[in-house]
């Protein structure tokens, strides 16, 4: 699956994944290969995803995410946790 994760001040990961869980307003969606297509409200926290057998996280703030054919496009609020607000700099992708 392609994973495209937007914030206004850019993109803050773009990659082939194999799962995704998604931070979404009413609890995690957890997100996989041949879903059906879906839009849903993101709200702030840790978006994980699996890359080449690595879990890895981004942190996002509120936004909304789509699914279509096994591409995921999420767009949101860049998010800076310890000041608990939206801010231009662009969170990496880590590793857990």
């Amino acid at each position: 699956m392609k994973l495209e994760v937007v914030a206004r001040a850019g993109v803050l990961f773009e990659g082939e994944v194999s799962d995704v869980v998604v931070p979404a307003f009413h609890g995690e969606m957890g997100i996989l290969p041949r879903r059906a297509p879906i839009m849903a409200v993101v709200h702030q926290g840790q978006l994980r995803f699996t890359q080449n057998g690595e879990k890895k996280s981004v942190e996002v703030g509120d936004g909304f995410v789509t699914v279509d054919q096994d591409h995921i496009t999420v767009v949101v609020e860049n998010y800076d946790e310890d000041r608990g607000s939206a801010n231009s700099s662009l969170p990496a992708a880590t590793q857990e």
